[in-house]
């Protein structure tokens, strides 16, 4: 069911991590078995041999796993501080990740969340270690192992400038093993490709189709005018650009000496170099920036965001409506309500949408990659629940995302009057299948909700106490479940007729059944416009609504996967059993929920 959540502030914020471990168990309590048994931690999700390493297949190198100890005499986790000194790439070619990391460094506080600083390889050692990641607004929690691949007793991957400094190369393992549990199959992640297929070095001494990090910004003085620098580092600990302002270039004589000695800090061939920003334009075509929350990227900014996170998916046949192009099926999509109420000092409200394409990455191996998306904002009814397509052929968009395009996250910033507003996240095209995140973020506090749950049930939950509202509630859901399971058969003309459950039927409730058949007969011809027989599933939600059924979204889907064919249209008989069977699990539930109120007072 999509789900919705409210954060104040951004990841650095001090909330629990979620354990991606397949058995479930955390870091301490993993941590604290090795202890009592006395063994060191081998970690069965992510084993230490060759499967762990290929992305397609061995290479003819003989690879030696070995913890810390082993490597050298005396292991340190973090050696002088953790800092982009520690960054030095190996024989992955995963520079983009070293580059991240090597702006990580820049920000402590987000840095200590990520490696865990307290660790170490002294007392309470037990090979095991724990690293955190930020993703769809949750941290998640990685243990490894400490076994390491080598060859000739040197680390093959990523390591730190000392020999015996390890928390850079046990960051990447846990990375590595991050994506090799995440994309549910064992194509070996941890060697992706090789640096030298993809990357070759230029006459500047820039790497072609290589990632940097940015690590510093500064003017100097330079023969009467101000040239404006930038500081790039090279996650390779080496090879630098030999160009204008390089280490020794002879830009630097024309420096003040002072000014030349706090700028350099003493530089060597560390893989860190400055240059011009005009020649930084010119050699790289691409800068993204990592901004945790939509706050000021000073730390010390008083004012927070407020954050709403909403999750949902477009399936094919129910709610992967496309775009307003595609009116028919356009109003069938995920709709999110979202209400601002305190405005801002030029009384208006300050909100940035963001959507996000999920877990896109582990589908690439299926052929698929990163859908077309983007989304529209209209102006809201209080009161309804899941607006229909009338709604949107008569009424235009308030705000919307600039274009459609296939990134994994589209962000927009909006002044919006205070007010009841909707948010549609599509895809371009109709029928495209995606989950996805939509982030809400607003100055002042503003509600964001999923539109479709029915509000009588709701008002019904609410009603009761807390602990009957929760059994009614898994109740609910296995009744659902049951009921619309391939192997839960039942006779129709039973489950239609038996009003009274009495196993026998009378005039009255023939007439009851009679009208029922009847209206349920028209509303279907109503869609059936082409009189073939059969109906889109995009309306059976409008078809549910008119006989007094409402579903959201995950139950919608569900319905629309048991019953409609791969036309994404039902035909007469299985529409009208999803009919009956909703009817008569509704009815009994309303009578179950009748009865426990009745008890409860």
């Amino acid at each position: 069911m999509p789900s919705s959540s409210t954060l104040s502030g951004g990841p650095a914020a001090k909330v629990s991590a979620e354990s991606i471990q397949a058995d479930g168990r955390t870091y301490e309590e993993l941590r604290q078995e090795c202890l009592k048994k006395n063994k060191l931690f081998e970690d069965p999700d992510f084993p230490a041999c060759d499967s762990s390493l290929f992305f397609s297949q061995a290479v003819p190198v003989n690879f030696e796993w070995k913890r810390p100890g082993e490597i050298c005499k005396d292991p340190k986790y973090i050696l002088g501080g953790a800092d982009r000194t520690d960054i030095c790439q190996g024989q992955l070619g995963d520079c983009w990740l070293l580059a991240a990391i090597a702006s990580l460094t820049l920000h402590k506080e987000t840095l200590a969340r990520v490696i865990q600083p307290d660790q170490s390889f002294d007392r309470g050692y037990a090979g095991i270690f724990r690293f955190q990641f930020w993703q769809h607004n949750k941290w998640l929690e990685v243990v490894v192992d400490d076994r390491l691949p080598c060859v000739r007793n040197q680390l093959v991957f990523l390591h730190s400038a000392d020999n015996n400094e390890f928390w850079s190369a046990l960051l990447e393992k846990a990375y590595a093993k991050y994506i090799y549990t995440h994309t549910h199959t064992h194509t070996h992640t941890y060697s992706i490709t090789s640096s030298a297929e993809s990357e070759a070095q230029t006459a500047s001494g820039l790497v072609k189709g290589h990632a940097y990090s940015i690590t510093g910004l500064t003017e100097v003085d330079y023969i009467g005018k101000k040239v404006k620098l930038i500081r790039v580092r090279n996650p390779w600990g080496q090879v630098e650009w030999n160009g204008p302002w390089s280490d020794n270039s002879r830009e630097w004589s024309g420096v003040d000496k002072a000014e030349k000695t706090r700028v350099l800090e003493n530089s060597t061939d560390d893989g860190e170099f400055w240059m011009e920003f005009e020649d930084f334009k010119a050699n790289y075509d691409r800068v993204e920036i990592c901004n945790l929350t939509p706050d000021s990227l000073m730390d010390d900014t008083k004012k927070k965001w407020v954050v709403n996170v909403l999750e949902g998916n477009w399936i094919r046949g129910s709610t992967a409506g496309g775009c307003r192009n595609f009116i028919d099926t356009f109003w069938t999509n995920p709709q999110f309500k979202l209400k601002l109420e305190d405005a801002d000092g030029d009384g208006r409200c300050s909100v940035i949408v963001a959507l996000m394409q999920k877990n896109r990455r582990k589908l690439r191996k299926e052929g698929l990659d990163l859908e077309t998306i983007g989304f529209a904002i209209y102006q809201a009814p209080n009161d309804e629940d899941h607006l229909e397509k009338d709604f949107f052929r008569f009424n235009s968009s308030k705000a919307r995302s600039r274009t459609y395009i296939n990134m994994r996250e589209i962000s927009e910033r909006f002044s919006l009057e205070p007010g009841s507003y909707l948010v549609v996240p599509t895809t371009f095209q109709p029928h495209i299948e995606a989950d996805f995140a939509l982030r809400v973020f607003s100055e002042s506090k503003a509600e964001a909700m999923y539109s479709t749950f029915p509000a009588v049930y709701l008002s019904l939950f609410l009603s009761l106490p807390m602990d009957l509202s929760l059994f009614l509630f898994v109740f609910l859901c296995v009744c659902i479940y049951f009921s619309l399971s391939l192997l839960y058969v039942f006779n129709f003309l039973n489950r239609t007729v038996q009003v009274d459950n009495s196993g026998m039927i009378e005039f009255q409730e023939f007439k009851v059944f009679w009208e029922k058949l009847k209206k349920w007969m028209m509303l279907f011809l109503s869609y059936d416009t082409d009189r073939s027989g059969r109906m889109s599933s995009y309306e059976l939600r409008l078809a549910l609504k008119a006989v007094g059924i409402q579903l959201n979204n995950t139950l919608l889907q569900l319905i629309c996967l048991r019953f409609a064919d791969k036309k994404m249209e039902i035909d007469f008989d299985d529409y009208l059993t999803c009919i009956v069977r909703l009817e008569n699990m509704f009815r009994k539930w309303l009578q179950i929920t009748k009865i426990h109120y009745f008890f409860c007072r």
